[in-house]
């Protein structure tokens, strides 16, 4: 498929595509490609956005992952453009500018924290980078402690660096993790499918016991229930829910349920 001409992309979705495969954009959209480029101004109508696993060549887009093709439309319609990504399941996590992640703090260097968040290398956390921290009211973060907090950069010529504030100077949830808890590790799919919205298994865990979840788009978990017992029971739920079938997940929570 790679060596002929490809195929048009809307024909390959939610099939498995190959690296090397290329995926043919439709006629409408590609008087806007000479607008897409990065350092552009308004992005024109009927942008089509190019997602993870895939690159624009020439005759359209170029498949770099293997995985199942994705397509999310526009708010306008067909016309409106939207984006393709290729959906895989990749091991190790790759930082995104935007996504928030759970990272270790490993160490300090003046005034900075450096952090594991699963990537090929550690990212960077200012002090400052924090709601309300000054100088003179620097927070409390200690080797070891978890932190949630999203990227601001992210890019293959520069190392990552998290903040834990938004673009309003607000926390919005980010920020140092309590010391209780249970941190675990999934892979990125699933936590691609518990971060969905409205996910049935975030619905039907909430059901079953008051649980506080904190999921980072790296493949990492930190649960929180009433005792530790419910604390390892979701824990056990999350782990082998990629694996079940919903009607086997509702089986098994209605067997805890009635315990």
């Amino acid at each position: 498929m790679a060596g002929g001409g490809g195929v048009p992309a809307e024909t390959r979705v939610g099939q498995v595509v190959l690296p090397g495969d290329v995926l043919l954009l439709p006629e409408h959209g590609e008087p806007d490609l000479d607008k897409l480029p990065l350092g552009t101004s308004a992005a024109p109508r009927g942008r089509l956005l190019c997602g993870p696993g895939l690159r624009r060549c020439a005759g359209g887009l170029l498949v770099t992952k293997c995985g199942l093709l994705r397509h999310r439309q526009a708010g306008g319609g067909a016309a409106a453009g939207g984006a393709y990504w290729v959906d895989s399941q990749q091991k190790r996590y790759v930082p995104v500018k935007g996504d928030h992640v759970i990272g270790i703090v490993t160490g300090k260097v003046g005034d900075v924290f450096r952090l594991d968040v699963g990537g090929s290398e550690q990212a960077s956390l200012s002090y400052l980078a924090f709601e309300g921290a000054t100088k003179r009211n620097r927070p409390n973060v200690q080797v070891g402690d978890l932190v949630y907090g999203q990227f601001l950069v992210a890019n293959k010529d520069m190392e990552p660096e998290m903040v834990c504030i938004d673009s309003s100077g607000r926390a919005s949830g980010m920020g140092v993790i309590g010391q209780d808890g249970f941190l675990f590790k999934v892979s990125l799919g699933l936590i691609r499918k518990l971060l969905a919205p409205k996910c049935e298994i975030i619905q039907e865990l909430s059901q079953l016991y008051p649980v506080e979840l904190v999921l980072g788009v790296n493949g990492r978990i930190w649960v929180k229930a009433k005792t530790v017992q419910q604390t390892l029971i979701i824990v056990n739920i999350l782990e082998a829910c990629e694996h079940m079938t919903a009607e086997q997940r509702k089986q098994a929570l209605a067997k805890l349920s009635g315990n």
